[in-house]
């Protein structure tokens, strides 16, 4: 049988080109790890890889959102902390006041410890995160929770500015957690301190008129009242730092079988790999070799 040159020479180099194909697209695979390069390597384990991207790169959005929602429910937590903290010691300077057997200078040496507490409590409940957004506005970031107007009437002068929307974020499928907090019922206790300084700064001050006694009665029934508020708020808090807990621990869960999936079902054989890289390498060798010898057969050198 004779064969053609052009032939035989386009045959050889399609062989070549085949082997070296081989060859590179089996050292990707080894270089990746992967036995999938393409969807056409395994159509069906490609849809299942596809979905379980996809599923992975949910769980970790969502685990995202809750490490930055930790972080916003801590601060605010610690900023209701020290509120309490303030309260606390509000409540026992007013107990303290109401002793009847204090004399007017002594119920005037506390009006600078009370004006300091009120002004702490303002600042904490108008605080701002660092992107300076109000943190207790509800949903009105952009407005300070507690309004003061000096030109309104002593008692009224303090008003909550903001709303009580619930601003939520998605922490898992279906699953949604609040963010934010609002300050409404503070202004009330405000108001009240104001009423309880004016009362103690006026000349003569004592815890026996039956006037003062009621606003000192008025502002320590407040304090209760806000310390109910805010320890409900760290308390519901607290629960949501939990469920986050929860969650998160559950979706570390999903995307280590997740990432055991894609393993098993992507992860290349190396055994099987490095043996076909051989045959491979070995066929390119040959055909090289063949290549050249028949190229060096001369007519004349066999007469």
């Amino acid at each position: 049988m004779r064969i053609a040159t052009s032939q035989y020479q386009a045959t050889m180099n399609i062989s070549l080109q085949q082997n070296q194909e081989r060859i590179s697209y089996v050292n990707q695979q080894m270089a990746s790890r992967t036995r999938i390069l393409l969807p056409s390597d395994d159509p069906v384990d490609t849809v299942r890889m596809s979905r379980l991207h996809r599923e992975e790169s949910a769980v970790g959005q969502y685990r995202d959102n809750i490490a930055a929602l930790k972080i916003r429910l801590t601060k605010n937590e610690a900023y209701l902390g020290s509120m309490v903290n303030d309260m606390m010691q509000g409540r026992d300077l007013l107990v303290w006041s109401s002793d009847g057997g204090n004399a007017p200078a002594d119920l005037a040496a506390m009006v600078s410890p009370l004006t300091a507490l009120r002004e702490s409590l303002l600042y904490s409940a108008n605080s701002i995160d660092q992107e300076g957004r109000y943190v207790f506005s509800g949903t009105q970031t952009g407005t300070a929770p507690i309004a003061y107007n000096a030109a309104a009437a002593i008692g009224s002068r303090y008003s909550y500015a903001g709303n009580t929307n619930d601003q939520t974020v998605v922490v898992g499928n279906g699953i949604t957690q609040v963010a934010n907090g609002n300050m409404s019922g503070i202004e009330t206790l405000l108001n009240q301190l104001d009423l309880t300084l004016a009362a103690l700064s006026a000349p003569g001050a004592s815890a026996n008129d039956p006037a003062t006694r009621a606003t000192l009665a008025a502002n320590l029934d407040g304090f209760d009242k806000a310390l109910d508020l805010i320890s409900g708020k760290i308390a519901v808090l607290g629960g949501s730092q939990n469920i986050l807990g929860t969650l998160d621990e559950n979706h570390s869960n999903v995307s280590l079988s997740n990432q055991m999936a894609l393993t098993d079902i992507g992860q290349l054989d190396y055994g099987i790999a490095a043996t076909e890289l051989s045959g491979y390498t070995s066929a390119l060798e040959a055909t090289y070799k063949a290549y050249t010898k028949i190229g060096n057969l001369s007519l004349f050198a066999a007469l």
